[in-house]
């Protein structure tokens, strides 16, 4: 197991390095290919009404004018070492880990994730555990009652649920229940948990719920499914020839073994929530993640959208990592193979 961690572990650095050389070459090397000049990408982050030598000054700054390969090794090196930057008269040293200073505000990019974090967590985390207990719950049902009305109902919700974009019922929730019926926070509204923790859930319940039901649906499905392969294995029968209830053999064998690849997109979609739910968050207009990488595209602030980018997909690995530890406590086959 501790080989196992470790080679998963290489593979997550190997991986974060080649999804921050992409990234940074799309918003440096392509420009470049297409026949952009320094000057050209320095023009994004002066006024309109600059001079040609602050334009240059502002080029040599930012380091447009090095090969792609030094500007990304200036860039990784402070991750692990820190870096110095100049702006106006005097140097700002950025600590390790280093993810820059924004091109806009001249403002390191790390404490801006970090202040940025606990919103997005509370979101993804609260949703999460929302969808994963209805969706599997509404999915376990559903097979159990495969073609009454209730499972045909749930499945055509759960249809619906994946069918319809979050900024529609986004919007929609908050114009029902927020500003007409008054039950929930309105949009934007955010406490930190140990600040008030019943505020706190108050104003993300809303998000909680929207998201949730996009989500949900999904999983609803895939459980429904992968409940009716199940019941009908060769185990599930000796379960109930052994005279084992109906609850025993449906939860601790059934449900069970069809929780493998739930496990395996809840891994997934919880990493890349962690990293941000952009559209949640417009939405709603909460200050998280999402949001900022939404500032740091359409301003071009590369240290702002390599900062989100590195920090998702490291959110990303790590889930899916502690989901494959689990393989082994929930579906026993596996710790057979």
């Amino acid at each position: 197991m501790i080989t196992y961690i470790i080679r998963r572990l290489f593979a997550a650095i190997v991986l974060l390095f080649v999804v921050s050389a992409v990234t940074f070459a799309i918003f440096f090397l392509m420009p470049k290919l297409v026949g952009a000049s320094p000057e050209t990408l320095a023009t994004r982050y002066v006024g309109r009404a600059a001079t040609a030598d602050t334009v240059r000054e502002t080029a040599e700054r930012l380091g447009f004018y090095d090969p792609i390969y030094v500007q990304y090794w200036d860039w990784a090196k402070g991750i692990f070492v820190g870096a110095d930057y100049s702006y106006g008269t005097g140097v700002e040293h950025c600590p390790a880990p280093c993810l820059g200073y924004s091109f806009r505000n001249n403002q390191p990019v790390f404490p801006d994730l970090m202040d940025r974090l606990p919103v997005t967590m509370s979101l993804a985390v609260g949703a999460a555990v929302l969808w994963l207990l209805g969706g599997v719950a509404v999915g376990t049902l559903s097979a159990l009652r495969k073609g009454t009305i209730f499972d045909r109902a749930a499945m055509s919700i759960s249809l619906a649920g994946v069918s319809l974009p979050i900024f529609f019922t986004g919007l929609l929730s908050l114009s029902i229940f927020s500003y007409n019926l008054g039950w929930t926070a309105v949009g934007g509204s955010y406490v930190p948990f140990l600040e008030n923790p019943g505020e706190w859930a108050y104003n993300l319940l809303l998000p909680w719920i929207t998201l949730a039901l996009l989500f949900s649906a999904q999983y609803a499905r895939l459980t429904r499914a992968g409940m009716l392969e199940t019941m009908n294995e060769d185990f599930i029968r000796t379960a109930r020839a052994k005279g084992l209830t109906e609850r025993t053999v449906v939860v601790r064998h059934g449900l069970r073994g069809a929780l493998t690849p739930i496990l395996t997109i809840f891994g997934l979609d919880v990493g890349l929530l962690l990293g941000g739910a952009i559209l949640t968050e417009s939405a709603f207009s909460l200050q998280g993640l999402g949001k900022y990488a939404i500032d740091g595209i359409t301003n071009y602030d590369l240290p702002k959208v390599m900062g989100v980018t590195i920090l998702a997909a490291f959110f990303v690995v790590l889930a899916n990592l502690v989901v494959d530890l689990l393989y082994a406590v929930v579906d026993p086959r596996v710790r057979a193979k």
